[in-house]
């Protein structure tokens, strides 16, 4: 129990990015199609046309793992007070929200790279608390 109540807005912040990169992940399992054609259409006028798909499945894997990394590091560090694992998936997230950035950026797509942003302050504000 001390080690949440320590903790608590490291657990919040980790369960908040669990939350969004489980479900993300899940979706583009469940409906890889429909995520396959809305990127295609997505990005059609650009240079990344042609590997749309081997994107979403880097997306994909990232974004798991992501998820798999912050839950272990949850786990851990309510029961131990190790914090390694959550720093790797919060660093991961970060990386992955960089990824789909990008991905906005080339597309043009500006409102979404905003989207982008606003996850990105939560997720590096805990890279920093577990740093700290």
């Amino acid at each position: 129990m001390e080690n949440i109540l320590n903790n608590a807005t490291v657990i919040l912040l980790l369960l908040f990015l669990i939350i969004t990169f489980l479900q993300s992940g899940i979706d583009k399992i469940i409906d890889w199609k429909g995520n396959l054609g809305w990127l295609q259409g997505h990005f059609k006028d650009t240079p990344l046309k042609g590997i749309v798909p081997l994107l979403l499945a880097t997306i994909l894997l990232t974004e798991v793992l992501a998820a798999v990394l912050c839950m272990t590091g949850l786990y851990q560090l309510i029961f131990t007070g190790d914090r390694t694992l959550a720093l790797y998936g919060a660093i991961l997230c970060c990386v992955a929200l960089l990824m789909l950035l990008f991905g906005q950026r080339v597309a043009k797509d500006y409102d979404g790279a905003r989207t982008i942003a606003i996850y990105f302050i939560p997720a590096i504000f805990l890279v920093f608390l577990l740093q700290a």
